[in-house]
């Protein structure tokens, strides 16, 4: 993160963070505060190393990194991951082979130490303790909504369909009524998703067993868009290495750093801030313990979604465009 956007983002939070001296101590400054909580999200240092580093006590530093998260939550959520303009959106992945999409989702497992109680229901089917963070990404990678703090047991389908964004997108409140016609079906803005996620009318999913050619280059539409959300989780966990060593917090505690987290991601992003390979190097070493599971679901397909689909893969076969 470069100096002007580690300042911009301390000016965000200075109305959350700025504390009053006491006779006792001098209040850390807004800028320490907020480098403190970089320095051990961003390494898998533990708390004592971070705190030798800054010259500050390990119990300061999670008091630095939970004061931080929170202020991130208040302030800065509603502005930072967010719908941006739609239109630029279905744009951008139209320009990837797929029209009127306004966004990938998917989950990812974020490791944790296993919680003292109801430790079995954090175990996922890959064997290791987790919550679930389920995101909503545009074209160029940024979370637009986010869903994170459910049990690692608890599979894709279930985390979305208990979601406000599945009733907004029920309801037809997220994206405006711009509809398309392909061929002779009509097809509002949808989302892209993996086989974890029911085929709706606003949801498109790849075509499962055994593919004929025109299902295989539908597939390949799709899995090309989605490969933007499975980059910005790796550019997430690449920035934030914390989220790939076990976040040592409460169980309280860990969905605020986690989406404080996300909301970072979206800053350094459209900052433009340097992302090297190596950091993605690192957290894939670290992540080879922990496998992300697949919790991929059959569920029947909703007889719209179904002409949809089918529409979406003839015209990708004939080249037909949608009008």
């Amino acid at each position: 993160m470069r100096k002007g956007t580690f300042m911009e983002l301390c000016d965000l939070l200075s109305p959350a963070l700025n504390c009053m001296n006491t006779k006792m101590r001098a209040a850390l400054t807004v800028e320490k505060q907020v480098a403190i909580d970089l320095w051990k999200l961003a390494t898998p240092d533990s708390y004592q190393s971070v705190g030798n580093q800054f010259g500050v006590g390990k119990s300061t530093v999670g008091a630095a990194v939970m004061q931080v998260a929170h202020a991130i939550k208040d302030l800065l959520i509603s502005r930072v991951v967010a719908l941006g303009n739609v239109q630029v959106i279905v744009d951008g992945f139209a320009a990837m082979g797929f029209p009127n999409c306004s966004g990938v989702i998917d989950g990812t497992h974020i490791p944790i130490l296993g919680p003292e109680h109801q430790a079995g229901e954090y175990i996922n089917c890959k064997g290791y303790f987790s919550i679930a963070l389920q995101a909503l990404v545009d074209h160029k990678g940024h979370f637009t909504n986010i869903n994170v703090g459910w049990l690692g047991k608890v599979h894709d389908a279930r985390i979305f369909r208990n979601s406000g964004l599945f009733q907004k997108l029920q309801e037809g409140t997220l994206f405006p009524d711009q509809k398309i016609t392909i061929g002779d079906v009509e097809m509002p803005i949808v989302i892209l998703g993996d086989p974890a996620y029911p085929l709706m009318p606003w949801l498109m999913k790849p075509y499962t067993g055994s593919l004929d050619s025109s299902q295989e280059l539908f597939n390949y539409r799709l899995s090309k868009c989605r490969m933007v959300v499975e980059c910005a989780f790796g550019r997430l966990k690449a920035r934030w290495r914390s989220l790939v060593t076990r976040l040592d917090l409460s169980k309280t505690n860990i969905p605020t750093v986690t989406t404080a987290c996300c909301v970072r991601h979206n800053l350094c992003e459209s900052k433009g801030e340097t992302f090297m390979v190596g950091w993605e190097v690192e957290a894939n070493r670290l992540t080879t313990g922990y496998v992300q599971p697949d919790t991929r679901v059959v569920r029947r397909a909703q007889e719209g979604a179904v002409r949809i689909r089918e529409a979406l893969k003839i015209s990708f076969m004939t080249g037909q465009a949608p009008v």
